[in-house]
């Protein structure tokens, strides 16, 4: 649309550029096209087992790699480079050998490691493949749903949150729910509401066998893998999985209701947790898990919150926007802002459970 078209003419503003500062964002800007380029690479090692196949093995030449991978020892060679100019590996030019050290293979390596993070390049993937239809929406302002997206933002999603939920949910973040560990170990009900692939419903399952799980999600193939998921792991007698939307999950009587990182995707979160209270039984608790954030954006103007800030411009605002109400929360909107949805939604006692670098987990209760 005409009214729309940006004027592309450069504007004059060199008497107003300062030497020294405009040198010092171009090496930042630089560094960020060199992070993104190796982005793909990573994505690729980790797709190809390349960490892994390096993980404790000490001092390796692209060849050795390559005996060992079975890959071709050309593509290793540029690729290992590329890792070491990111500190990704270290290199000795010494012996022309390369070392992925203990620290890098915990975070590339080690799919259960609490510190795993490679996963979380399938979802910068997922973005990159999504710049064409997000152009569209920034136009039009329509949402795009989280159905609409790669596939590899699924997976992505799972593996990128999953040791983080491992490490922290059974051990840390449960018992800091008043009285909600010992629901769970004698017997209790639980909804996982947005549970994609069911990571966080079946690490509570594989801790507290004695209770009963269920998971939702509106998106239909997740659930199918979630599915699978808790056969795989042995809990299917005690998880049940279901297509359904936050604001109209079924069941009641629920001692615990969460919702693990998706709560500001939805479009009606004000509903989904007034659902979720009258859903709960009379001393029942909801727990909600959400990205950490300050509650003004001078807060989250950091690498963390420039992540999640991208995540949420691309992933959580427009799913948002695509379903009733669109509310759009963004994945930093605070506690103070989550705070007075939950009150509105009729919970009376909202408090601050726990935290991680990466999480604020909030407790509330009618």
């Amino acid at each position: 649309m005409e009214s729309q078209t940006i004027d592309r003419q450069a504007p004059d503003t060199a008497s107003e550029v300062d030497p020294e500062r405009l040198e010092a964002f171009l090496h930042r800007a630089v560094g960020d096209m060199a992070a993104t380029a190796a982005c793909a690479l990573t994505l690729t090692g980790h797709r190809l087992g390349l960490f892994r196949a390096m993980a404790g093995a000490g001092p390796l030449t692209s060849e050795e790699l390559a005996e060992r991978t079975g890959l071709r020892e050309r593509y290793l060679r540029e690729w290992l480079n590329a890792q070491a100019a990111g500190a990704y590996v270290t290199y000795d030019a010494a012996t022309g050998r390369y070392t992925l050290p203990p620290e890098q293979a915990a975070a590339l390596a080690d799919s259960d490691s609490p510190v795993f993070v490679a996963g979380g390049f399938d979802v910068l993937a997922a973005i990159w493949a999504a710049t064409e239809r997000m152009a569209e929406a920034f136009r039009t302002g329509e949402g795009v749903g989280w159905h609409e997206h790669d596939a590899r933002l699924f997976n992505g999603t799972e593996a990128f949150f999953r040791p983080g939920y491992k490490a922290n949910l059974a051990s840390a973040w449960i018992p800091a729910l008043e009285g909600v560990e010992e629901k769970l170990r004698a017997g209790a009900k639980v909804a996982d509401v947005g549970c994609g692939h069911g990571a966080s419903t079946i690490i509570m399952a594989e801790a507290f066998p004695a209770s009963m799980f269920y998971g939702f999600d509106y998106h239909g193939p997740s659930i199918e893998t979630a599915g699978r998921r808790a056969s795989d792991a042995g809990v299917a007698d005690r998880v049940r999985f279901e297509v359904a939307p936050a604001t109209a999950f079924p069941g009641a009587g629920y001692d615990l209701i969460c919702f693990f990182d998706c709560f500001h995707d939805l479009g009606d979160p004000v509903g989904a947790a007034a659902h979720a209270r009258k859903a709960l039984a009379a001393d029942g608790t909801l727990m909600l898990v959400e990205p950490m954030a300050g509650d003004r954006p001078e807060e989250n103007l950091h690498p963390l919150g420039r992540l999640f800030y991208a995540a949420s411009t691309f992933l959580c605002t427009p799913n948002s926007l695509s379903q009733e109400v669109g509310t759009a929360l963004g994945a930093q909107a605070g506690e103070a802002r989550l705070r007075a949805i939950l009150e509105e939604a009729g919970f009376r006692r909202v408090r601050r459970a726990t935290e991680t670098p990466f999480n604020l987990i909030l407790e509330a209760r009618p």
